[in-house]
């Protein structure tokens, strides 16, 4: 029987670590790779189409629910599972509109790992306990199924919120994504007119409050 190759993508070191040697002591789990930004995680991913891809959602340059949205575009057999510290009903709703097929939360007990691993192999969807899909439903049903307020955005105009808010110039954001200083301007200026914000500090309030970036930085 084939492994589950599965491909670890975390900016922190650490954490990163640890969940490689709980998937390595897995009977029938390949680590295929690894990743530290959100980029980069997007790079290997095409390039190794892994089975599962364990995903962080606050990673820099481009978070992990921009990461599954793209990679459930490019190739829908590529099964996501968010790894969050988040257990709001919202951060769950956005990661299924994703695509995402796991939802798992950092504190959930070692032995999650394997059944959220499994289940989404077998092409199940797999949510922390915590976060059950009745209350996800139940979130639905408050909102009247509100749609994302990213959903107004370009992927390119979410990329540069998120390295905006992330504290990167213009130029900066520029040399990372191959643009002009003056398209990212542009995309910056389209970007805050149609959410509604008029300074930087409060387009990093909202991109940490749809979680772009994360509240420390």
């Amino acid at each position: 029987m084939k492994p589950i190759r599965v491909l670890l993508a975390d900016d922190h070191t650490l954490v990163r670590a640890g969940v490689r040697g709980l998937l390595q002591g897995l009977e029938g789990v390949e680590v295929a790779g690894e990743s530290g930004d959100g980029q980069e995680a997007l790079r290997v991913a095409e390039a190794l189409r892994p089975d599962v891809v364990l995903l962080d959602v606050s990673m820099p340059g481009l978070n992990g629910l921009e990461v599954a949205g793209r990679l459930a575009a490019l190739d829908a057999s590529i099964r996501v599972v968010i790894l969050s510290m988040h257990t709001s009903e919202e951060y769950v709703l956005r990661a299924l509109r994703a695509g995402c097929a796991g939802y798992l939360l950092k504190g959930s007990a070692v032995s999650e790992l394997e059944v959220a691993v499994r289940a989404v192999a077998r092409g199940e969807t797999y949510l922390s306990p915590a976060v059950s899909k009745r209350v996800v439903d139940d979130y639905v049903s408050r909102t009247g199924g509100a749609t994302d307020p990213l959903d107004a955005l370009t992927p390119r105009q979410r990329e540069i919120l998120q390295l905006a808010a992330e504290g990167h110039s213009s130029k900066e954001i520029a040399q990372r994504l191959g643009l002009s200083p003056r398209t990212v301007d542009a995309h910056r200026a389209q970007l805050m007119e149609r959410l509604d914000l008029h300074d930087l500090a409060a387009l990093v309030r909202f991109a940490v409050r749809v979680g772009l970036v994360s509240p420390e930085g």
